[in-house]
């Protein structure tokens, strides 16, 4: 199977381990290599224009290269404690690689050949992409192992308090206890429930049933004035004729078929 075939092929963690160390071995011999070229030539610089003290000839590159080295551990700094780009390191280390460039360079002369003044950029030129490549690697391994120590541990779920009461409620549950099938259990006795006693009709619902009861009497006939009041002295309620009347509109409007009824006869 082939990466063509859509799986992708992660490489062995020891052979990730081996290209990473292989890496800053050939950028630390790189930045080694290109910062002597530049130190040894500013030497020279510095040697060739007043300062021909050896000793002082030597110390005299240190005040520029050292700004490269100094501004490229700011910003490592500034990057692992997350506080964004630092400016001030990225200006040291601009000022002291543009330093350094340019010293090499004028240190050729005047009327050199072209290739000269290549040759002299390209040492503080390595020196300044080797040691910012060599940080960027310092930068990730302490990162990557920054990750891995801080890592927050897998937080332990613990259920609310009424989730832990239905799972005890449900264990409960599946607890079978044993019966004993010689135990007759008595079944409860029914409660009754109490007789309502019905409330007691108020007059105009007596006056009502009254003339009510008078129309089935009449054999579905629509009671004149006196035959209610007539009723309603027999059953012992005031029997005016008002009254009377005015029980028949609350029964007809009650049962509006009522009042479609045949008037009944006089008495």
């Amino acid at each position: 199977m082939t990466p063509s075939d859509g799986v992708r092929i992660r490489p062995n963690p020891d052979t990730q381990n081996g290209l990473a160390l292989g890496a800053a071995v050939v950028t630390i011999l790189l930045t080694g290599a290109a910062f002597w070229l530049s130190y040894e030539h500013l030497h020279d610089v510095a040697a060739d224009n007043g300062l021909s003290d050896s000793a002082r000839a030597w110390t005299w590159p240190a005040t520029v290269d050292l700004f490269i080295v100094s501004g490229e551990l700011l910003i490592l700094r500034a990057s692992l404690m997350q506080r964004g780009m630092d400016w001030w390191a990225v200006a040291l280390a601009g000022t002291g690689s543009t330093g350094s460039i340019a010293l090499n360079v004028a240190g050729v002369g005047n009327g050199a050949g072209l290739m000269e003044y290549v040759v002299a950029a390209v040492p503080p030129t390595a020196a300044l992409l080797a040691f910012g490549a060599l940080m960027r690697q310092v930068h990730e391994a302490l990162q990557a192992r920054q990750q891995t120590v801080s890592a927050p541990p897998m937080p332990v779920i613990t259920p609310e308090p009424a989730v832990q009461e239905s799972l005890k409620l449900e264990e409960r549950a599946t607890v079978h206890t044993p019966v004993d099938e010689h135990v007759v259990t008595e079944e409860p006795e029914p409660v009754m429930e109490p007789e309502l006693t019905p409330e007691p009709l108020t007059q105009p619902q007596q006056i009502d049933a009254v003339i009510r009861a008078l129309f089935d009497e009449l054999g579905q006939r629509r009671p004149t004035t006196s035959l209610m009041t007539d009723a309603l002295k027999k059953a012992g309620l005031p029997s005016s004729d008002g009254t009377a009347r005015e029980s028949r509109k609350r029964v007809e409007a009650a049962e509006p078929h009522l009042k479609t009824l045949p008037s009944a006869l006089a008495a």
